[in-house]
């Protein structure tokens, strides 16, 4: 199956350049491009792209409101944004996994880590940092914001052993390694992720990943001590 792609930013040379890296595969190609987030909605909405390679900081509707509005539109449920930002660590990035982003990768990505994030989303996995899950985690998903916080009663349909797994995979673990954690296979781990999925509604495991910390199944780590001077 070849993925469809939707890139969004309001650099042309930036997107010029992901096209021809993009079209140059076997597995995914560019369907439209957009320069701005009323831009992105509207093609999303016409495209249906599998992928938005979304950029947060763009004139008019910024990529944090546009992926608000596909994440919010039944429609595109199967359409995933992926965001491009200028810094790793980005105010907006909790904000953007908050409303349904599927992860996020700085713009001095290295072309093969591209593919890779536009994969790894498409197929419904999260792409948090390539480098520092789970420090990235802790410190925005665990950030007080509108509507940041549910009740843990929403987990009330999770098996004990559901919960467990929700819980490793919201510190950054992967399947292999909660697996190992477990004493389960991988594809007993991938299968309690998803069972947790269907019962939370999650478009994906990052999302999950939210739920987990917004009904406090997980707590922020604290942050480190200061050194006396």
């Amino acid at each position: 199956m070849t993925l469809r792609i939707l890139l969004a930013d309001d650099q042309a040379l930036l997107r010029a350049t992901f096209r021809i890296l993009i079209d140059s595969t076997d597995d995914m190609r560019v369907v439209a491009e957009a320069a701005d987030g009323a831009q992105a909605i509207e093609a999303a909405r016409a495209h249906r792209p599998d992928v938005v390679v979304m950029d947060i900081r763009m004139p008019g509707t910024d990529g944090l409101a546009a992926t608000t509005a596909i994440c919010a539109d039944p429609d595109l449920a199967a359409t995933r944004v992926l965001i491009l930002t200028t810094f790793e660590i980005d105010e907006y990035v909790a904000a953007a996994l908050r409303a349904g982003a599927s992860g996020f990768l700085g713009k001095d990505v290295g072309a093969q880590d591209l593919l890779a994030g536009i994969r790894t989303v498409a197929a419904g996995e999260a792409l948090l940092s390539p480098t520092a899950t789970r420090a990235l985690i802790t410190r925005f998903l665990a950030t007080p914001g509108p509507g940041a916080h549910t009740t843990p009663e929403r987990l009330a349909d999770l098996t004990a052993r559901e919960r467990e797994v929700m819980a490793l995979a919201a510190q950054g673990y992967s399947n292999s390694e909660i697996a190992e954690q477990l004493f389960v296979s991988p594809l007993t781990a991938r299968t309690h992720i998803q069972r947790a999925m269907m019962k939370l509604a999650a478009r994906d495991r990052a999302q999950l990943v939210v739920i987990a910390y917004q009904t406090g199944l997980v707590q922020p780590a604290p942050p480190p001590a200061r050194r006396s001077p």
